[in-house]
């Protein structure tokens, strides 16, 4: 699936918020109870996406010119990797998260975190990332995953 990904600006807050609600209510609700949902379907709302958009490196993938998915970088954590529900397996996480993992490179990272919900927990570990503890907050289970990152060999001599 030809896509583009790029940095989000504040115009795509209203699309953002949208897919992150649609990916909750499809996908995230299997896994979890509908108070978990509720509380955090208010922390996504368009201007909540446009406050968290100053504080992270946030991206987006377009496929044809449509907002799909999304996914941001805040120091070394890996937060808020949603894909539109009707666009799962399509490489488009895959695409958000190798754009992550070159934004934590260019800043002279050597490790990702990610708390990732029970949801997305084989999503994280296929890109390579192990779980190594859990975190409860009320009903809310989140595992924590870590990977390193390796810089890609390039240019002359390159294997």
């Amino acid at each position: 699936m030809e896509c583009q990904v790029r940095p989000a600006v504040a115009a795509d807050a209203a699309r953002v918020s949208q897919v992150i609600l649609a990916a909750l209510l499809t996908s995230n609700a299997q896994d979890y109870p509908a108070s978990v949902i509720e509380r955090v379907k208010a922390s996504f709302t368009a201007d909540a996406v446009r406050q968290l958009m100053q504080r992270r490196q946030m991206f987006v993938v377009l496929v044809g010119g449509e907002l799909l998915g999304t996914a941001s970088l805040d120091g070394r954590a890996v937060r808020s990797v949603f894909v539109d529900p009707a666009h799962h397996g399509h490489g488009l996480g895959r695409q958000l998260m190798a754009a992550v993992e070159q934004a934590a490179l260019d800043s002279g990272l050597t490790s990702l975190v990610v708390p990732s919900s029970v949801t997305a927990e084989g999503f994280y570990a296929r890109l390579g990332f192990v779980r190594v503890r859990e975190h409860y907050e009320g009903e809310e289970l989140t595992l924590i995953m870590e990977r390193t990152l390796v810089a890609a060999a390039t240019g002359p001599g390159s294997a």
